[in-house]
């Protein structure tokens, strides 16, 4: 089992649930990457997508689960419409940003395509998670991107984006998902 954390703009500080689950896996003794993508404050998608195929490359892709945030969930969009030779066994997209207004920090990342062959080519099973009221990513554009893509959502209830500022530190049902305890990476009640 090995797993693989892609942060978003500007990454994700050491209270990020990204940052606590990467803590929580590698203490069971998994194999975790979770790499600062090169100028995470400006990025551009042709560095990001080479950062992301060289941790793929040294990672157990049948084995692999992929974590995305906000805009790590676009590149993986993008490295999924390149269609890769070889698929991950699942991909998470948490809080994808709004897909088609370029972002001037984000060089290259919109418009993302929206590529549903891709996205099946690059992770056995890929899950959305959006929030109801995600500044970002206005419920429509959430729904907008899981039908294009043939990707499921579970959302969650006034979660903004789904990071630190939003309470999402410690996230229980997200590290059950990772580790094939639950099928879904929100609480289900």
């Amino acid at each position: 089992m090995a797993f693989l954390l892609i942060h978003g703009l500007e990454g994700s500080g050491p209270e990020h649930w990204q940052s606590w689950l990467a803590r929580r896996l590698r203490v069971r003794g998994l194999d975790v990457a979770y790499p600062s993508l090169p100028e995470a404050d400006s990025p551009r998608l042709d560095r990001w997508l080479d950062a992301l195929a060289a941790e793929l490359a040294r990672l157990p892709a049948a084995e692999t689960t992929v974590l995305c945030h906000s805009l790590g969930s676009l590149l993986w969009l993008h490295h999924a419409a390149r269609r890769p030779s070889q698929q991950v066994a699942r991909a998470l997209l948490v809080a994808p940003p709004q897909p088609d207004e370029e972002d001037p920090p984000s060089v290259g990342f919109r418009p993302v395509p929206l590529d549903r062959a891709g996205v099946a080519a690059a992770a056995r099973e890929t899950r959305l998670v959006c929030s109801t009221n995600d500044p970002w990513c206005l419920p429509e554009t959430s729904r907008r991107i899981g039908e294009a893509t043939g990707i499921p959502i579970d959302w969650i209830e006034q979660a903004g984006h789904i990071n630190t500022d939003a309470g999402y530190g410690p996230w229980p049902a997200v590290e059950a998902w990772a580790l094939g305890e639950s099928e879904h990476p929100v609480a289900t009640d």
